[in-house]
């Protein structure tokens, strides 16, 4: 379904002109030709976007921002201003009022067209509902990038090669970049002081890795090594942060996705300390297949056991008895060495 966009002018050139460049551009457009009947159609149309013009009569372009910031029906709506004037105080005036943006006329077409691509898709990045875990950050991470927010974050970084057993950071250091799995897989773990290794994360394919020790601006709290030879791409940490924090909603929503990847986080170190062995080797074995077999479920795990025992945080010996119940009682198979979930759900609802 096509975008609706709302166009406010009283300059009828402008006007038809406006909405003419966005039909032929694939979205919906209605006009009105001053500020009241802009928000009356506002109010029943319920456009994606509003693009308005400042000096207007009846009610001039903050009037409508003010009375649309002010409606519950209407008040997210991406809204741009379409002026002639250049003032300083105008932009700040604006911004202030919570205008996503402002285009000067006389405009070009590609400026319109890609001022209004932008916004919306922030608006849908905003309204998106993301998973509270690694893979809804990366993909709030991957959606924000492909806005073209940070137009030089595009393709200035080069992808280098990483070996299997390469280290991407170590526990304890300072952050200095952001690193995007374009593939492989690599594995985060903690080491306790008599040296066994406890596994936090997992990540393959279009995952983004390291990003909450530079947004607490803090030091490594575990490890990252790659476990498949992997391609990687290494964002800075400032244009990371940029990335994040250029607008405030934007920063809002992650702070909001990371909070709940924290709780479920702490859902899981309980799950540790207080579920049976069974239930933990079980709950292991569900994550990791829904992580790295997604489309096909029925695929061997290429983790080892010894990384399942880690992640589980048990004795290896005590994991291979755990996964010999499992396969008599069918919930899993061993072939060549590699385990074959029979059935997720079955795993994950384990009552012991």
């Amino acid at each position: 379904m096509a975008a609706s966009i709302l166009i406010i002018d009283d300059n009828k050139d402008i006007r038809e002109n406006t909405a003419e460049i966005l039909g032929l551009a694939g979205y919906k457009t209605f006009t009105a030709e001053n500020g009241k009947k802009g928000v009356e159609l506002a109010l029943k149309e319920k456009p994606s976007l509003i693009v308005c013009d400042i000096m207007m009569p009846e009610l001039d372009g903050y009037g409508v921002l003010h009375l649309v910031r002010k409606n519950p029906e209407i008040e997210t709506t991406p809204f741009i201003f379409l002026t002639a004037k250049t003032e300083r105080n105008d932009f700040r005036k604006g911004m202030e009022m919570g205008a996503d943006d402002f285009i000067t006329k006389p405009f070009e077409e590609i400026e319109l067209l890609n001022a209004v691509e932008i916004r919306l898709k922030k608006s849908a990045i905003l309204n998106r509902a993301y998973e509270p875990d690694f893979r809804g950050l990366s993909q709030f991470l991957l959606d924000v990038k492909d806005t073209s927010l940070v137009r030089h974050l595009s393709e200035k970084y080069d992808i280098e090669n990483y070996a299997r057993k390469q280290a991407l950071y170590q526990e304890n250091k300072k952050p200095r970049f952001l690193f995007y799995l374009v593939k492989g897989k690599v594995k985060c773990f903690k080491t306790n002081p008599d040296g066994k290794e406890y596994i936090t994360s997992w990540y393959n394919d279009g995952d983004f890795i390291g990003y909450s020790a530079l947004l607490e601006n803090s030091s490594y709290e575990d490890s990252a090594i790659v476990i498949e030879d992997a391609e990687i791409l290494a964002i800075p940490k400032d244009d990371f942060l940029h990335m994040v924090y250029n607008e405030i909603s934007i920063a809002s929503k992650f702070i909001h996705i990371i909070g709940k990847n924290v709780k479920e986080k702490e859902d899981r170190l309980l799950s540790l300390a207080y579920s049976s062995l069974r239930k933990r080797v079980a709950t292991a074995l569900a994550e990791i297949v829904e992580k790295f077999n997604p489309q096909n479920q029925s695929m061997p795990l290429e983790i080892s056991r010894e990384e399942i025992a880690q992640y589980v945080g048990t004795a290896t010996e005590s994991l291979i008895r755990t996964l010999s119940d499992f396969k008599s009682e069918k919930l899993i198979d061993i072939k060549n060495g590699k385990i074959i979930v029979h059935n997720v759900e079955k795993l994950k609802n384990l009552l012991y």
